[in-house]
């Protein structure tokens, strides 16, 4: 089996890779990055001189590029996106550019390239925004609010377009908040984390009520690995930790690890449209394909928060390039 991993020196496509080349070491793996500033190579460093890994810097715009390395792969897992919901706020056109047009570019390569497999990773945010009650499931109707969430509806959309009239396989998953090792640092886990070892606050956005559902990074890798092996073609599948957490209870339990206490806490204005809250019903995945996390949100969050203190100078790289 040979796969394309789009953005695969990012965090979730780098932690997918590595998950990959552990479970089935005859798969051979293409990582296809630009390198923005959110790609990391390090990410990769215990996997770069495997004999069946290959890394190639490029964009999922360029067409030509795109098409060759697509010719020769069996499936397409796509995680290059732009993410981050406050850059997508100031400016829009790359994540319009990467998020739309890249998409589209994948999916005319696998079309002209005999209908290539393809599963589109896709986000919780499409759907917009939760009240006190109720989950978003595989039915739920978009209602995006951010330009970066509505680049990904965008995209979702375009891939059903093409099952639907090229007959392309695919499938795609929408997950909720991701957590783990390698994340970057502007996410809110690794900032507040890597804040307190600063010595500086952490900024947390209007009260700290907004919610989200969050999922440890290795079970959202399970749950791909499942539905690329055993998704039914042309589903969605609704990928969640089963884990709804307020922001400042996020916040409470690192400053918690820290020994630290309210006064580290900055409430700064808040986010522009911010969606009050995210829950994601999983009782599709969990009924066709057996999947369900594994991992608890503590369990996970201690050993995320141990492997920031333990590679301080992998984040402090990152930081200094992005001030």
């Amino acid at each position: 089996m040979r796969l394309l991993i789009t953005g695969g020196a990012g965090f979730m496509g780098s932690n997918f890779i590595r998950y990959i080349i552990n479970k089935y070491p005859t798969y051979e793996i293409i990582n296809l990055d630009k390198l923005t500033y959110a790609g990391n190579l390090e990410n990769l460093k215990d996997v770069e001189n495997n004999p069946n890994y290959q890394f190639v810097m490029g964009d999922i715009c360029d067409i030509e590029l795109v098409d060759n390395i697509v010719k020769d792969v069996d499936i397409i897992v796509h995680f290059a996106a732009e993410s981050h919901v406050d850059r997508s706020i100031q400016n829009s056109h790359i994540f319009v550019k990467t998020n739309v047009i890249g998409t589209q570019v994948l999916l005319e390569a696998a079309r002209r390239n005999g209908n290539k497999r393809l599963h589109h990773i896709s986000t919780d945010e499409v759907f917009g925004s939760l009240g006190k009650t109720g989950k978003f499931n595989e039915n739920t109707i978009y209602n995006p609010s951010s330009p970066y969430s509505a680049s990904k509806a965008a995209s979702d959309h375009l891939v059903r377009a093409y099952f639907r009239t090229h007959k392309l396989p695919i499938t795609i998953s929408n997950c909720t908040n991701n957590y783990g090792p390698c994340q970057f640092p502007e996410k809110v886990i690794p900032l507040f984390v890597t804040n307190l070892m600063e010595g500086k606050k952490v900024p947390l956005y209007g009260t700290g009520l907004n919610i989200r559902d969050w999922i440890h990074v290795d079970n959202h890798s399970e749950a791909i690995d499942v539905i690329i092996h055993s998704g039914k073609i042309g589903e969605t599948y609704c990928v969640g930790g089963d884990c709804e957490k307020t922001n400042i209870e996020i916040t409470n339990f690192i400053l918690d690890h820290f020994g630290k206490g309210k006064e580290m806490i900055e409430f700064v204005p808040d986010r522009k449209g911010h969606d009050f809250r995210y829950s994601m019903d999983i009782s599709k995945i969990k009924r066709e394909l057996g999947w369900y996390p594994k991992h608890t949100f503590e369990e996970g969050l201690r050993k995320t928060i141990e492997w920031y203190k333990n590679n301080e100078k992998w984040w402090q790289k990152l930081k200094e390039r992005t001030n």
